[in-house]
């Protein structure tokens, strides 16, 4: 998958994985967006037709439905929920583990706004 990594996200660890598990990765700091507004990461990753991997999921998901009710589209965008049991929180590697089960599923990724949470 070709990813755009949302402040939120961009650990060190995490790029590192995903790009060892062969996705490409732009992080906002690659692209001089560190700290920007999430419309502004939306509106990069749809211009550069990237998927957006994101933490933030209430803001994204505004932006998500926007897009829809404007009859617009986007790449995608693929959220980490914290649990409520924070011991359960995903992980660096449960979130690459969890992109490979959803790629190996064939589910359609444009136009959605997926909780990768049910992908474990």
């Amino acid at each position: 998958m070709n990813l755009y990594v949302d402040d939120n996200l961009a650990s060190h660890l995490l790029i590192v994985l995903l790009r060892a598990a062969g996705h490409t990765v732009v992080q906002p700091a690659d692209v001089g967006l560190a700290g920007a507004s999430d419309a502004r990461h939306l509106t990069y990753a749809i211009g550069q037709t990237l998927i957006t991997l994101t933490a933030d999921y209430e803001d994204f998901l505004d932006l998500h439905n926007l897009i829809k009710a404007a009859s617009g589209s986007h790449p995608g965008i693929l959220v980490v929920r914290d649990e409520t049991d924070p011991s359960r929180n995903m992980k660096a590697r449960d979130i690459v583990r969890a992109i490979r089960n959803l790629e190996r599923s064939g589910v359609p990724v444009a136009d959605e706004y997926i909780i990768l949470n049910h992908w474990r």
